[in-house]
């Protein structure tokens, strides 16, 4: 298993994270179990759960089965989304913060949370107020590392900057979609987050499936079966440049799950690739990418099979321009 430092906090995380959003749904308690035993004995020491995944069933399942390899792992959950149905039982507000930081904590069977995640932004509360109530939960030794999930990169720069400003909890960390089907977060995310020197773990590096060959053999999966991932992934570009994928994947004699989640990985601001799985087979798939080496060329090759985003600008690179000029601003 490689390793990588979290940003720049001295921690070093695996290159995968076990992301758990399937336990306690398409993953049982007993799965769940056995998955985490595999990641675990394959130096898989960083867990991903969030306390609305399965409204808290996947938090009690990491729960019950952690034990006395605490000190060993670092796990990550996260706060935000609707837990109830009263109208302050959402958001980023202090008292939700709060209330459900204290609830994960009970359902994680800890004391102490290691990345606590914004899961999203909150145009209704004041961004001072949400970290502000941040810092006070590091302070009290029950969070120790802060990240946002699903952050615009202005987003997470502004929160960093209140941070800093205040003399509060830095952010350190950001999860956002990536892979070779969605590269949004190249655009202005990676990039910001190489010049903050924060930590990446981004999610869904095999494309909800698209990208390990599934569709294209008519196999179900997300995609087929849930209306937000058929939403997400309708454009038929996606299908396309999956298609083109799984051949290169066959010319270089790998699996496309496991090269989907290497090339994700291998991006020089990626810390670790978030992996989401349900069963043992899936699981293998994802752990064999670190048998993977990726030459540049070989990466390039890849990503040449997908549609490139635009600078964040949309203006050329300036390289590309031979003589400077100034008609054109």
């Amino acid at each position: 298993m490689n390793y990588h430092y979290f940003g720049n906090t001295g921690v070093q995380v695996s290159e995968l994270c076990l992301g758990t959003m399937t336990f306690g749904n398409e993953a049982d308690e007993s799965t769940s179990h056995a998955l985490m035993d595999t990641a675990f004995d394959a130096g898989v020491n960083f867990f991903d759960t969030a306390n609305v995944y399965g409204k808290g069933a996947s938090e009690s399942i990491i729960g019950s089965w952690v034990g006395e390899k605490r000190d060993d792992l670092v796990l990550a959950t996260k706060v935000h989304y609707p837990m109830g149905d009263g109208p302050n039982d959402t958001g980023s507000s202090r008292k939700h913060i709060m209330k459900n930081v204290e609830d994960s904590l009970r359902r994680l069977q800890t004391d102490y949370i290691d990345v606590l995640y914004l899961h999203y932004w909150d145009d209704n509360t004041a961004l001072e107020q949400t970290l502000s109530a941040l810092n006070d939960l590091v302070v009290q030794g029950k969070v120790v590392y802060l990240g946002v999930s699903n952050f615009a990169a202005w987003q997470c720069a502004k929160a960093i900057h209140v941070a800093q400003q205040n003399g509060w909890a830095p952010i350190v960390a950001i999860q956002p979609m990536y892979s070779l089907i969605k590269r949004v977060a190249e655009i202005e995310i990676l990039p910001m987050a190489q010049e903050e020197n924060i930590a990446v773990c981004p999610y869904s590096p095999m494309g909800a499936g698209l990208l390990t060959g599934k569709y294209h053999r008519n196999e179900d999966g997300r995609i087929s079966k849930n209306t937000m991932y058929k939403e997400r992934y309708k454009n038929p570009e996606y299908m396309e440049t999956a298609g083109k994928f799984v051949a290169y994947a066959d010319q270089l004699g790998h699996h496309p799950a496991s090269l989907a989640v290497k090339w994700a990985a291998s991006h020089p601001a990626c810390t670790s690739a978030i992996v989401g799985t349900w069963n043992a087979s899936q699981l293998e798939l994802a752990l064999k990418s670190q048998d993977i080496v990726l030459s540049a060329e070989q990466r390039q090759a890849i990503t040449d099979v997908s549609v490139a985003p635009p600078n964040a600008t949309d203006r050329e690179d300036p390289g590309f321009l031979s003589i400077p000029s100034t008609q054109d601003k």
